[in-house]
């Protein structure tokens, strides 16, 4: 790590700086689809998507926001979590989480919480590792026409 930084993505071209590495995760999304659908949870879902950058290139990115549940209080939810494959195991995805769960302590929430895929071991290993508890599992429904 040389120059490393964190810090939400404020522009337009912060956003599209983040394309690259959000891609490895979100395969589905074109560039400009992922701009319009980032600055549109940005401004109706208070979506942040925050950027780690060293030597410049952005590494790894979080897309989190803050909810507050009946069965929670105030939480901070991960949306999306990813470290681009070719830096994975330089310790990036594991300083980004720590940054984001500064934020969601600074915010005042009790807890921090998101989703990751059956399929996806390694990341349920990172997490285990980074102290987080499996504690439900998530169901979803298609509805017609979506």
């Amino acid at each position: 790590m040389q120059t490393l930084s964190i810090a939400p993505a404020t522009t337009r071209a912060d956003i599209e700086r983040g394309f690259e590495v959000v891609r490895e995760l979100r395969t589905h999304l074109t560039r400009d689809a992922y701009v319009a659908q980032v600055e549109r949870q940005c401004a109706n879902e208070g979506y942040v998507l925050a950027l780690l950058s060293d030597g410049g290139l952005a590494r790894a990115a979080a897309g989190y926001r803050f909810q507050e549940t009946l069965a929670w209080g105030r939480i901070l939810y991960v949306d999306d979590l990813v470290t681009r494959a070719a830096d994975r195991g330089a310790g990036y995805g594991s300083a980004l989480l720590d940054w984001v769960a500064g934020e969601a302590r600074a915010a005042g929430c009790a807890q921090l919480h998101l989703d990751s895929g059956v399929q996806r071991f390694g990341a349920h290993r990172f997490y285990l590792h980074k102290g987080f508890d499996i504690t439900s599992h998530h169901f979803a429904l298609v509805l017609a026409g979506k």
